[in-house]
Order: C-alpha cells, then structure tokens, then sequence
C-alpha cells in the first residue's frame, strides 16, 4: 500500500474515489462533495499549491492530500496531511485526517494509511502528532490506538489523541 499525492493521481479516479464519501463522513469533510469534473480539476490544481504554501485562504495551513492506493493499484482512500498546526487545528482536526471506502474498511487500510501518513510527520520532524475523531467513531479510535495514540481527552463531540514518533 501507498500513498501517492492526489496531483501525481490519476484524477478521473481520485474524482470517483471523493464522490463516493458523504458531505460530512464519520467528522471526514469532503470537500469535493458538490463538485463537478471540471471543479475537481481545479481542486486539485489548488491542492498542489495548497501543499507549497501557496494561495491559502485565512487561517489555513500548508496541507498535503494523498489517495491511499493498494498492492492491485485500487484508490481506497484519502490521508489529508496537516503540515503544521494553528490554534484551531491544534484543539480540532489535528495534523491528520483519513477516510477509507465503505468497501475497504475493516481490512486494516485506514490502520496501514495512518502508518504511512506518521512517515510523512517523521519526514516534516514532527514528533508529537495530533489527531481527532468523533466519540462515535470507535473504529478510528482503534487505528490510533493501534498506531501508538493515547488518548488526549475528550469534549462533548471528539476523542483528542497524540501519538509521540
């Protein structure tokens, strides 16, 4: 398995792969929801210089979006990689979010695309990864907890984890 960044994917089937996500999936955004091919283009065009620091809207940090490809080469799922944090990521979304297709989940994908995605931190010498899922959300709070994440705490909504690399 790998992640591959979403402008060196093949867009036609990163496009299918974000439609087949909901608005608001298990605390996942997409943000490609309503967008049409032409519009994905251009995201995905903005995602490239996005990762560069590049045209951010206000409050915004530098990010890097992956597709999580398989051993047969199938696109499985999304890693968004925060490359640093601000006040409202670092008591939010974290450093790291990942959606894995309905079809996918159970198997050990989103555990492996976490994995792969702590690679990305240890690359940008981030030591202390913070990540966030939804209190109904067990299964993503395993994948942290399998990848090394304590709980951090919690409010009314959120588990807030760490994972120290």
């Amino acid at each position: 398995m790998r992640l591959l960044e979403i402008w060196l994917a093949d867009n036609d089937l990163s496009y299918d792969l974000y439609k087949s996500f909901e608005k608001d999936e298990n605390g996942f955004i997409n943000s490609c929801f309503d967008m049409n091919r032409e519009e994905y283009d251009e995201y995905v065009l903005k995602c490239y210089k996005n990762s560069l620091g590049q045209d951010l809207k206000p409050g915004y940090v530098p990010d890097s979006k992956y597709v999580v490809i398989d051993d047969e080469d199938n696109y499985v799922g999304i890693v968004n990689f925060r490359h640093y944090l601000n006040d409202a990521l670092r008591n939010g979304a974290g450093h790291i979010g990942y959606i894995i297709r309905k079809e996918y989940r159970n198997k050990g994908y989103a555990k492996k695309a976490l994995a792969l995605a702590l690679e990305k931190c240890k690359d940008a010498n981030i030591h202390e990864v913070y990540l966030s899922c939804n209190l109904d959300n067990i299964a993503s709070l395993k994948v942290q907890l399998a990848n090394g994440a304590i709980i951090h705490h919690q409010d009314d909504k959120c588990n807030y984890t760490r994972i120290f690399i």
